[in-house]
């Protein structure tokens, strides 16, 4: 019975963290997706239509006849032939695959495990809430994908960074019930204390600076503006006109939405280091190690932003800045993993 037991938390280990790696996936290939301007490419939901790719001519003609039915086809890409439709298809398709894997992937263990009663309740419970997030990000990937294909030639920014944000959700989710399970205990994420505000502060600013980027890449914000340290010839954009206070919260203002992705990254930098600074001098010894390793990451990150924009948005640093920063959310957890109690 118990070496019973401890084969079910192996599996239940093992499946979480295969889930964690399609997420990750998902995010990269949904990355690439908008890179590519790829995401407009399937004009319709096909929840099970859409299983499989178009296998005839006719297929791939009718598919391609709805997208020039859009404005990005008629707008931007009218010259597009249907070999050049296909690869922009194939993002998008193998984006929506993937995201129907993760469903029947995670949904079929987790009736499973809820059956088998092995599992501790704790932990079930929060597989219940990622399971619920996973179907609330398919119905919000549908609704960023409508606002594009009326009045739009890309997604609403808005609608991208919510996608984004429920992604980071569900993975963040899973990276901190892996490592409770991992460490045979059971640790609270919202331990609402005084010592815990700045760690929970910290996670606002980090999740706040991905919502803005995703701004700046709906907005194809980045190409506004492709110098460092300064945007153009000064530090604060020269083309943004003041109207009145309204004004500095426009969100759909380029300039402005770049101005303040680059100036949250170097208030989460001088954070960080008031962190370094305070566990050094407090000899906090549990937190050395996840602290560099946060700080490498963040460094990276920081080093990708800016080749991102110098190289005029190269495909490559854009992706891998991207998948930067879920490795800085992974580490920045790790963090306040190893600081509570």
């Amino acid at each position: 019975m118990i070496k019973h037991d401890k084969n079910i938390n192996y599996l239940f280990l093992n499946w979480l963290t295969i889930s964690l790696f399609l997420v990750l996936s998902i995010i990269i290939v949904g990355g690439l997706t908008r890179l590519t301007n790829s995401g407009l490419s399937i004009t319709e939901w096909e929840l099970f239509k859409g299983l499989m790719p178009p296998l005839n001519q006719s297929a791939w003609i009718e598919y391609f006849e709805l997208y020039k039915k859009i404005p990005q086809y008629k707008i931007m890409n009218y010259n597009m032939n249907i070999d050049e439709f296909k690869i922009i298809f194939y993002w998008e398709y193998f984006h929506r695959v993937l995201g129907r894997i993760i469903g029947i992937f995670f949904l079929l263990p987790l009736i499973y495990f809820h059956f088998n009663k092995k599992i501790n309740i704790k932990y079930l419970k929060i597989c219940y809430s990622i399971m619920l997030l996973v179907i609330f990000q398919g119905i919000i990937g549908w609704f960023m994908v409508k606002s594009g294909l009326t009045n739009n030639v890309t997604v609403s920014h808005y609608r991208l960074a919510l996608h984004l944000v429920v992604a980071l959700i569900i993975i963040s989710l899973l990276f901190w019930l892996i490592l409770n399970i991992r460490k045979k205990t059971y640790k609270n994420f919202f331990n609402l204390s005084k010592k815990n505000l700045p760690f929970l502060f910290l996670f606002l600013l980090i999740f706040l600076q991905i919502i803005f980027g995703a701004f700046v890449s709906g907005l194809d914000a980045g190409r506004i503006y492709q110098t460092w340290p300064l945007m153009g010839s000064s530090f604060f954009p020269n083309d943004f006109h003041y109207e009145s206070y309204e004004s500095f919260v426009n969100f759909n203002n380029h300039s402005l939405i770049q101005f303040y992705h680059r100036n949250l990254a170097y208030l989460i930098t001088l954070y960080i280091l008031g962190f370094i600074f305070y566990i050094y001098i407090k000899n906090i010894y549990v937190l050395y190690k996840p602290i560099i390793i946060m700080s490498i990451f963040l460094l990276l990150q920081i080093i990708l932003g800016i080749l991102t924009l110098i190289t005029g948005l190269n495909i490559y640093f854009a992706s891998l800045h991207q998948i930067c920063s879920v490795l800085l959310i992974f580490s920045t957890i790790n963090l306040y993993y190893s600081y509570i109690k």
